[in-house]
């Protein structure tokens, strides 16, 4: 181990050279957390790499007391996912969090949507949570196996756009549903480890959502991508007892999602006819719900 003192909980933040990833390593180290910066330091659209962004968060934590290594694995790729959980365990003795934040971008409508631009953010959205959990989850499991207590936390990144669709965003709107059935799936195997999975999804100014804005004459500035941060704070503290949630954070709201629960239960003392299928729910579908009832300040 390269760290002088052992820290008390360590987590892994990807896609942390920037925007909300860069604030919750940031507010972590603060906690007093061990943080992983993990960034390739790509364009919007996945492309190139960059070392800078994730050294300069690492040198502003430590600038503060805080301890914090680089990461440049791609968390898309299954191999290199686990070696980032390596990397944590081999620097600062454990892992105890995994915050899954990279995404790219890569929009259009979807009748004009490339092969290759779906896989790309299919892959960086869903894969790139994946293989990060993967590894996390079996490095917790052998330390439970090995009669080491765990109370570990994974947080993964939705979106409003997988709740309820956007415009040119199928691939990633796809993914970041996904990524909902993935969080709920860890929180239900990991629960015998003492491990936690939850997901966030954040409406913040970042380089995907770089145009929110806070309306004219506004003081204070909803869409700071630090105001989401105390939330993902909590959910990687030992003692949090959240587990298999969905929340929407922004400002000085959170919210809890259920977007699983029965909207309409239709029942009948006859097998339904494709007439009365038809009679039982023409006035009864819920209206479909607009990002504005999430985020009334959501100006695209």
């Amino acid at each position: 181990m390269s760290n002088e003192q052992t820290p008390s909980r360590v987590a892994i933040v990807t896609g942390a050279g920037r925007g909300l990833g860069r604030a919750y390593a940031m507010s972590l180290a603060q906690d007093g957390v061990a943080v992983v910066v993990n960034d390739l330091g790509g364009a919007l659209d996945g492309s190139g790499k960059d070392s800078g962004p994730a050294a300069e968060v690492v040198a502003e934590i430590e600038a503060t007391g805080g301890q914090a290594v680089a990461s440049h694995h791609d968390v898309a790729d299954w191999d290199e996912a686990g070696e980032m959980v390596a990397l944590a365990v081999e620097t600062f003795g454990r892992l105890d969090v995994l915050v899954n934040n990279a995404g790219i971008l890569r929009d259009k409508m979807f009748a004009n949507m490339s092969q290759e631009d779906w896989d790309a953010v299919v892959r960086v959205h869903l894969k790139g949570h994946a293989a990060p959990a993967h590894h996390a989850m079996a490095h917790w499991r052998a330390e439970v196996k090995a009669g080491r207590g765990v109370a570990a936390s994974v947080v993964s990144t939705t979106s409003l756009a997988g709740m309820l669709g956007n415009f040119g965003q199928a691939n990633y709107a796809s993914a970041k549903m996904a990524v909902v059935g993935l969080s709920h799936t860890l929180a239900r195997e990991g629960e015998r480890y003492g491990i936690r999975s939850n997901a966030v999804s954040p409406s913040a100014r970042t380089r995907i959502e770089e145009n929110l804005g806070n309306g004219e004459g506004a003081t204070y500035d909803v869409f700071n991508p630090a105001n989401v941060a105390p939330l993902i704070c909590w959910l990687a503290r030992a003692d949090c007892p959240a587990t298999g949630q969905v929340f929407h954070a922004y400002g000085r709201r959170i919210e809890v999602l259920n977007p699983t629960a029965i909207a309409v239960d239709l029942q009948s003392d006859e097998d339904w006819t494709v007439d009365s299928v038809g009679e039982a729910l023409a006035d009864r579908l819920p209206r479909r719900a607009e990002i504005t009832d999430f985020v009334p300040e959501f100006n695209r």
